[in-house]
């Protein structure tokens, strides 16, 4: 296989409810064991909780706390004359927001709390007003690749 070809970028097709391929992107991350209709019930329920909570769209709500999450910045290990340097790299708005998704998830997770959703409602709601696990973990890693910034010319 070429190193050089380009790989074609794939879409996610839109949820069935809210019309959104975001939300479809959700799913497919919080799928567990092929369980599919699990992760879109977890997901509804959550969406169910925000807007009850809030009283607002939980879809703005959603795409608030993915905006306020997703980094601008990243660092990556690179190996240069047998020691290891933090490397930032600026990244692209689809992995940033892959990276956004995957942290929110994981603090939900981390949370305690009786179910999934409610954790998930809880989590999406404290970053969209910019606190929580996952909004610490964007600023801590915008810290990181400030501190590293001297090694910025090793790309």
């Amino acid at each position: 296989m070429s190193r050089k070809s380009v790989t074609e970028k794939k879409t996610a097709k839109p949820d069935p409810i809210y019309r959104n391929r975001l939300i479809n992107m959700l799913v497919n991350r919080i799928l567990n064991n092929g369980k599919k209709s699990l992760a879109y019930r977890i997901l509804y329920r959550a969406m169910g909780d925000i807007k009850g909570r809030t009283k607002k769209n939980p879809l703005f709500i959603l795409r608030q706390a993915i905006g306020k999450v997703t980094p601008n910045v990243a660092v990556k290990a690179r190996r240069i004359g047998g020691s290891t340097y933090q490397i930032p790299l600026e990244i692209q708005s689809t992995q940033g927001k892959a990276l956004a998704i995957r942290w929110l998830l994981s603090a939900a997770r981390k949370r305690s709390g009786e179910d999934m959703a409610a954790r998930l409602s809880y989590e999406l709601i404290d970053a969209a007003r910019d606190n929580g696990i996952a909004v610490r973990k964007k600023e801590e890693t915008h810290k990181m690749a400030e501190a590293n910034r001297a090694f910025a010319h090793f790309r």
